[in-house]
C-alpha cells in the first residue's frame, strides 16, 4: 500500500498494492493494521454503496460534530470524479477543495477525515461506489453545501446541462449561507 499525500492536511489518497496475473488481479481493500501503520486510525463500523448513471453529482455532504465521519471512498465499477471541501474551521486550507479522479481501473481510495464535505460526480456510463464509516447516519447533524456554489468554483467535469442532481441537493446553502461549523 502507497499513501499519497495531497495538498489538505490529512487528507490522503491510498494506493493499494494490486496483484495480477492471468486470472486477473488481487488487492487488499482495507487492511486494519495496515492503515494503523501508516496513522490512519479510524474505527470503521458501517460499509455504504450507490450506483449512479452518467452525469450525477452527489453531494456535497458532511455530519458535524459529535456525529462526524471519516470515509474511506472507492469505486468497484466505472469511473468518479471524487470531492472534498475543508470545513474544519482551524484549518489552513478551510472552504478548499480537492478533487482526485477515482476509478475500478485505476483502484485508487480517497481517506476522507471528519469534518470535511464530500461529492462526486459520475464521468463514466454508470458507476458503483463504496464507502466505510466510522459514524452511523444521524440525520440532526446531516449538513451540505451547494453543489455549484460559486465561491468554491468547483469543476465536476459534467456538463451544466447534463447534471443530475436530486432536489435535497438543490435545496442545500451556498459557502456564504452556511449557519454552521465544524470545530
Amino acid at each position: 500500500m502507497k499513501i499519497e499525500y495531497t495538498s489538505i492536511k490529512d487528507l490522503v489518497i491510498i494506493h493499494p498494492t494490486v496483484f495480477e496475473d492471468s486470472r486477473g488481479h488481487f488487492f487488499e481493500a482495507y487492511n486494519q493494521a495496515k492503515f494503523h501503520d501508516n496513522e490512519i486510525r479510524y474505527q470503521f463500523i458501517q460499509d455504504n454503496q450507490s450506483f449512479s448513471k452518467k452525469g450525477v453529482i452527489r453531494g456535497l455532504h458532511l455530519q458535524i460534530n459529535p456525529y462526524a465521519q471519516a470515509k474511506l471512498v472507492r469505486v468497484i465499477q466505472g469511473e468518479i470524479l471524487d470531492v472534498v471541501v475543508d470545513f474544519r474551521k482551524n484549518s489552513p486550507t478551510y472552504g478548499q477543495h480537492f478533487s482526485v479522479k477515482l476509478s475500478a481501473d485505476n483502484k485508487k481510495q480517497l481517506m476522507v477525515p471528519p469534518g470535511f464535505a464530500h461529492g462526486f460526480s459520475v464521468l463514466s456510463e454508470t458507476a458503483s461506489v463504496m464507502y466505510k464509516v466510522d459514524q452511523l447516519y444521524h440525520k440532526e447533524s446531516e449538513r451540505g453545501i451547494r453543489y455549484d456554489d460559486p465561491t468554491l468554483a468547483i469543476n465536476w467535469q459534467v456538463d451544466a446541462s447534463d447534471a443530475i442532481v436530486s432536489d435535497k441537493d438543490f435545496i442545500l446553502p451556498f459557502f456564504d449561507q452556511i449557519d454552521w461549523t465544524f470545530e
